[in-house]
């Protein structure tokens, strides 16, 4: 299992979105640091580095570019000091004066963030620039464990890729081949003597192609086969593929289809094998979820309050969660009496909802003085809520039907039980 599969689903998500986040963020000139301390590098390698640079920028014409850049270098040097050494995989810093959301010039506040990478990092690098320099730590995050499907019968073939949750069928063909009834004046030995010349022309192509597809991905982990009847087999026995893909053929299944239908079959057919892809792993719990659902067992519950409810009763032992919630978990208090309020918020509506905080008299004293307090994504909101109730939580894709399905029809937030509710 590699450093990446090792991270749950929810360690991943939140990973994902600071470093997209990261992304976005902008210095109004190139005063943003990042360095990257790799594992067989030391602390005091880019404490000197740091020190280096410093100097450097002392010489910086700007009086407050250089106080933005000298100021974001010693946030780093802060940082770095609280390392004994980078550890297995290194640390990432991120230190700068960023921009605040709708100001200009002049709106900037220094901000740093140090991140523990998915895997480690075999680069030494500081940057000084405009934006902070991520690359490197998406190209981490993405799905690099891949499989081939190649469906083969006497008629068709089909050539598919399903990379981590992304299922694609790269290409479909048809064989020519004649079919086996005998051609009129034929003998039947001529007859299937043809035949099986044609058949080697077809495995070929078909080989050809699946080189094609398959031997430039070097995340490939292995090869699925299948098809309906004998002819995979043969096709297999022939060593017709690349003898570098011939050896990755995982397993060989039987399909009721050779097209997209097929495809979906092997991915449905095969878990076993692919049980680490993370498509597969979020079909799996969503069609459990929905098994339960349709069999209105009590062993599941879905909605943000009902979820809620249950969590603290400590009812909940899996918490299912789109990715794609756009909700925030925002607390209101009253500046006079101290009441408070919780409520979930869409983030499209947060504007309005703090405009509407004006005007709204406490529910405990009755005046007019809320402000929030504090404000939370919802995933987030939810996972410091399941380390209290000793719960897991599966941070699931909308690239599945079954995906999208929670998002849509139970409104993003669902759960498995510990035990049934009447």
């Amino acid at each position: 299992m590699s450093n990446t599969e090792k991270k749950s689903s929810l360690e991943l998500f939140r990973l994902r979105r600071t470093i997209n986040e990261l992304a976005t963020k902008e210095g109004s000139h190139t005063e943003l640091i990042t360095i990257y301390v790799p594992p067989d590098k030391q602390i005091s390698d880019a404490l000197n580095l740091l020190r280096n640079e410093y100097g450097t920028a002392s010489n910086i014409k700007s009086n407050v570019t250089r106080k933005n850049v000298l100021d974001a270098i010693t946030k780093a040097q802060q940082k770095l000091k609280l390392f004994k050494d980078p550890g297995e995989k290194g640390i990432v810093i991120f230190t700068g004066a960023l921009l605040q959301p709708g100001g200009g010039p002049g709106t900037e506040r220094m901000e740093s963030y140090v991140i523990v990478p998915p895997e480690p990092i075999r680069i030494f690098l500081y940057r000084c620039d405009s934006r902070f320099h991520t690359e490197h730590l998406q190209e981490m995050l993405r799905e690099k464990e891949a499989y081939g499907i190649l469906l083969v019968d006497a008629n068709n073939a089909t050539v598919a890729t399903l990379q981590g949750k992304h299922l694609n069928i790269v290409m479909q063909m048809h064989s020519g081949v004649t079919g086996k009834t005998r051609a009129g004046g034929q003998s039947a030995r001529r007859y299937e003597r043809l035949r099986e010349m044609q058949l080697t022309e077809y495995y070929n192509r078909v080989a050809g192609h699946a080189n094609d597809v398959f031997l430039p991905m070097d995340n490939l982990k292995g090869i699925i086969l299948g098809g309906p009847g004998p002819t995979k087999y043969d096709f297999q026995k022939g060593a017709f593929l690349n003898y570098q893909l011939q050896s990755k053929i995982l397993d060989v299944v039987d399909t009721a289809y050779v097209e997209e239908q097929g495809v979906k079959e092997v991915v449905e057919k095969a878990p076993e094998i692919m049980k680490k892809v993370r498509y597969i792993e979020e079909k799996q719990l969503m069609q459990k979820f929905l098994y339960e659902v349709g069999h209105d067992s009590g062993f599941i519950t879905y909605g943000e309050a009902e979820v809620r409810r249950l969590m603290n009763n400590g009812a909940v032992r899996t918490v299912l969660l789109s990715e794609e919630l756009d909700l925030f978990r925002v607390t209101v208090k009253c500046g006079a009496c101290g009441f408070e309020e919780q409520h979930t918020v869409k983030g499209k509506d947060m504007q309005a909802f703090e405009q509407g905080l004006a005007g709204k008299v406490c529910g405990g004293c009755q005046a007019p003085s809320y402000t929030i307090s504090d404000k939370k994504d919802i995933v987030d909101d939810i996972a410091e809520l399941s380390q209290l109730t000793n719960c897991e939580v599966e941070v699931i894709s909308t690239e599945t039907e079954e995906g999208q399905m929670l998002k849509n029809a139970f409104g993003g937030i669902a759960a498995f039980l510990r035990f049934k509710i009447q």
